[in-house]
C-alpha cells in the first residue's frame, strides 16, 4: 500500500481500512503472544500501513477546513 492510491480513497473507505488495520494488529499481537506468528517484524509494516492512512486522513480533513 502506498499514499498515492489512499489519496484516491474517500473519507468513508480510509476510516474503514484503518479499522481493519487496527484490528489486524490487534489479531498479530494476539498470535504472536499464543506463539502462533512467527515472523515478528510483521507488526512494523502494519503500523507503518496506519500511519500512512493517519497521514492522509489528516491531509484530507485540513483540506476541508
Amino acid at each position: 500500500m502506498n499514499a498515492k492510491e489512499l489519496r484516491n480513497k474517500t473519507e468513508n473507505e480510509l476510516n474503514k481500512q484503518l479499522k481493519s488495520l487496527k484490528g489486524d494488529l490487534e489479531s498479530f499481537s494476539t498470535n504472536v503472544l499464543q506463539g502462533k506468528e512467527k515472523n515478528v517484524k510483521k507488526g512494523v509494516f502494519i503500523r507503518k500501513d496506519i500511519a500512512r492512512v493517519r497521514t492522509v486522513l489528516n491531509e484530507k480533513g485540513n483540506d476541508n477546513a
